[in-house]
C-alpha cells in the first residue's frame, strides 16, 4: 500500500490494508484427477493458442504464452483480469471480511412515492410482499401519508428503508411516528445519509431496535465512478459517519451498528462479486483502525445498477439484471434491489415489478445460489480480483481524505468508459449492438427517478432519439451470399446512430445497382474484396455522377470513398460524420 489508513477519529494510523489473514493456498489438496484428465500450464497455452491463429489473433511465429497478453482484459480501475485463474494468483494473498450472510438474501422492492399516489403504491407493494418481496425501499417524503401508504403492512415482519426525497430527519420522525408502539422489524432503516447523521436519530434508532442511517455508494455509481472509486468514496463517507457518532460520545461498534451500506452491481459478474467482497474487506479494516474490537457484521444492501440499463430494447434489461443480481448473491448482499427492466422509461408497471422480485426468487429457490455463504470463496481468479479492488479502492480512499477532486477523477473513468462504448469494445445490446430501429417502446409515466444518471450508452441513446429524416442507399454489390457479411455490419451499425438503410439487393453490374438507387445522398458500398477490386471503384464513381454526395465502404478504407467502416471504428465519431451528411 502506497497510501496511510485514516482512522474515524481523523488522523493517519500505521499500517495498511495488506495484513497477513488466514487465507493460504491449500498446498495439500488430493489430487483425484486421472492421469488421462491431467494437463499443464503449457498444454491449455497451445491449446487456446491454437484457438487464436484460427481467428487470425495470433501468427505461427508468436509463442504460446502470448494467448495471456491476448486474453488479459483491464477494468477501468487499471486491473488486470486473466483468461483462466491459476494457483499462483493466491500466493501472498492477504483477505478478511468474507461475506457471512446466512440463508436466503433480502428481496428488497423499491417503490418511488409522489405526493397523493399513497394509495397506488400501497396497492403495488402489497402485491410486491405478497408476491415474495421480503422488505420495502421507500422513496418519500416527510408529507407522506404513511397511514395510507402502509396500511395492510406488518412492520414487525417487512423491514421498512427509507429514502427520503426531502429533510431525512422529518421523514423519519414522521415513520416512527406512525409506527407507534409497533415492535419494529430489526432490518427497519431510517435511511438518513451517513453524511447527515446526528446523535439524536441515533438515538432514535437504537431506542426502536433498528437501523438509522445509510452510505449510498451509487451516488457516485450513477455519475459514472469506478468499482474503486464507488468503494472508496464509501469508506470516506463511512470513517466520516464515524468521527461524526463517535464525537457524539458512541462507540465505534455502537455506530458501525446502526448503518447499513448500499452498492449498485452491474452485469459485469466477477467484477459484480468482487466488490462486494472487496466492501466487507474495506469496512473490517476500517473499524479495526477505529478501535472496534468487536464490531457487528456490515449491512449490505445491493442495487441492480442504473447506468448499465437502456431505454432502448428495454426488455434486454432483464438479462442484465439477472446477471447483477446473481453476482450480487454470490458476493454475499444481505437486500438485493432488482430494479424492473421498464424503469429507464417510467414508473414501472406490473409485469417489470413482477419480473424484478421473480429473479431474486429464482435464484434463491430454484438456482440455491444463497445456500452457501461465500460461493466464490477459494476461486482463483475472484480471490485475486477481490484483492486488487480492495487495494486499488483503498488507495482510492487514501485519495479522498487526502482531499484529491473525486469529481476530476470520475470524469477521467466516463471518458474511458465513453470511449469503450464508442469502439464497442464495451457493448451495449439492443443499442450499440443489434439494434431494432423499428422497435416500438412500451408507453411509461414519467417520474424522475432517472434522473441525474448518465447511461453508459447516453451518446447512442441521445441519436436514437432524435433520427436523421434522410436514409443510407446500401449499395450491395454482388450475390446474396457475398454480401450479406458486410451489409448485415453496416446495417447494424448505421442502426446504432438512428440511420435506417435502403438496400440495393443482389447485383451483378453497375447498372443494376443504379437501378435500384433512389438518389440518397449518403451510400455505402456493401460486398466482398473480390467484388471491390472488380467494380467497386466504378460503382462508387457511377453513384456520384448519379447523385450521391458521400460514399463509405463497409471495408478497409479505398481511395474511390469518403469514408469506411469495419470492426474497431470509432462508431459514435463514424455515425455523427454520416448524420452531419445525411442533414
Amino acid at each position: 500500500m502506497t497510501s496511510q489508513d485514516t482512522s474515524a477519529e481523523g488522523g493517519p494510523v500505521e499500517g495498511g490494508l495488506d495484513e497477513p489473514t488466514d487465507l493460504e493456498p491449500d498446498q495439500g489438496a488430493l489430487d483425484l484427477a486421472q492421469p488421462e484428465d491431467t494437463h499443464t500450464r503449457a498444454d491449455w497455452e497451445k491449446a487456446t493458442a491454437a484457438v487464436l491463429r484460427k481467428a487470425r489473433r495470433m501468427t505461427d511465429e508468436d509463442d504460446d504464452a502470448l494467448v495471456w497478453d491476448k486474453l488479459t482484459r483491464t477494468t477501468l480501475d487499471s486491473i488486470a483480469l486473466p483468461p483462466l485463474g491459476t494457483p499462483d494468483m493466491l500466493e501472498g494473498l492477504t483477505t478478511s471480511g468474507r461475506p457471512t450472510r446466512e440463508g436466503d438474501w433480502d428481496i428488497r422492492a423499491h417503490l418511488g412515492v409522489a405526493s397523493g399516489a399513497e394509495k397506488k403504491v400501497n396497492e403495488e407493494l402489497l402485491v410486491d410482499l405478497n408476491g415474495g418481496v421480503s422488505s420495502l425501499w421507500l422513496t418519500a417524503g416527510a408529507d407522506t401519508d404513511f397511514a395510507l401508504l402502509l396500511d395492510g403492512v406488518f412492520l414487525d415482519l417487512a423491514p421498512v428503508v427509507l429514502d427520503a426525497t426531502a429533510d431525512p430527519a422529518a421523514t423519519a420522525q414522521a415513520f416512527v411516528a406512525h409506527a407507534g408502539g409497533v415492535e419494529l422489524h430489526a432490518g427497519t432503516n431510517l435511511g438518513v445519509p451517513a453524511a447527515e447523521a446526528t446523535a439524536e436519530l441515533a438515538e432514535l434508532a437504537r431506542a426502536r431496535g433498528i437501523l438509522a442511517f445509510v452510505v449510498d455508494a451509487t451516488a457516485v455509481h450513477d455519475r459514472g465512478a469506478s468499482d474503486a472509486q464507488e468503494l472508496g468514496w464509501s469508506m470516506a463517507s463511512a470513517a466520516g459517519y464515524l468521527r461524526t457518532l463517535t464525537d457524539a460520545g458512541l462507540s465505534v461498534a455502537e455506530a458501525a451498528g446502526l448503518v447499513e451500506f448500499r452498492y449498485a452491481v452491474t452485469d459485469e459478474q466477477f467484477t459484480g462479486i468482487a466488490k462486494l467482497r472487496a466492501a466487507r474487506r474495506l469496512w473490517a479494516r476500517v473499524l479495526e483502525l477505529s478501535g472496534a474490537d468487536e464490531a457487528p457484521e456490515m449491512r449490505l444492501h445491493a442495487v441492480t445498477s442504473k447506468p448499465m440499463m437502456s431505454r432502448y430494447d428495454p426488455y434486454v434489461n432483464m438479462l442484465r439484471t439477472t446477471v447483477a443480481a446473481f453476482a450480487a448473491g454470490v458476493g454475499g448482499a444481505d437486500a438485493v434491489t432488482v430494479l424492473p427492466f421498464d424503469s429507464p422509461l417510467g414508473t414501472p408497471e406490473t409485469l417489470g415489478r413482477r419480473i424484478a422480485r421473480n429473479t431474486s426468487a429464482l435464484l434463491v429457490s430454484e438456482s440455491h445460489v444463497a445456500k452457501v455463504a461465500d460461493p466464490a470463496g477459494g476461486s482463483y481468479a475472484v480471490e485475486k480480483l477481490t484483492d486488487d479492488l480492495a487495494i486499488a479502492a483503498w488507495a482510492a480512499f487514501g485519495e479522498i481524505e487526502d482531499g484529491a477532486d473525486l469529481d476530476a477523477a470520475i470524469a477521467d473513468v466516463v471518458a474511458a468508459r465513453d470511449q469503450q462504448v464508442a469502439t464497442r469494445k464495451r457493448p451495449i445490446t439492443g443499442l450499440t449492438e443489434f439494434p431494432n430501429l423499428a422497435e416500438e417502446l412500451p408507453e411509461r409515466t414519467p417520474d424522475g427517478a432517472f434522473d441525474g444518471v448518465r447511461s453508459y450508452g447516453a451518446a447512442f441513446e441521445e441519436m436514437r432519439d432524435s433520427p436523421p429524416e434522410g436514409h443510407v442507399f446500401l449499395a450491395t454489390l454482388g450475390t446474396i451470399a457475398s454480401h450479406t457479411a458486410r451489409a448485415t455490419f453496416a446495417s447494424n451499425l448505421f442502426a446504432a446512430g438512428g440511420i435506417a438503410v435502403d438496400v440495393a439487393g443482389a447485383t451483378d453490374s453497375v447498372e443494376a445497382l443504379l437501378a435500384a438507387y433512389d438518389g440518397q445522398a449518403v451510400v455505402c458500398l456493401a460486398g466482398a474484396d473480390p467484388t471491390y477490386a472488380e467494380w467497386g471503384e466504378a460503382a462508387a464513381t457511377a453513384l456520384r455522377e448519379a447523385g450521391a454526395s458521400r460514399v463509405i465502404i463497409a471495408g478497409k478504407p479505398a481511395d474511390h470513398t469518403d469514408d469506411a467502416c469495419a470492426m474497431g471504428v470509432d462508431a459514435l465519431a463514424f455515425l455523427t460524420r454520416t448524420r452531419e451528411a445525411l442533414t
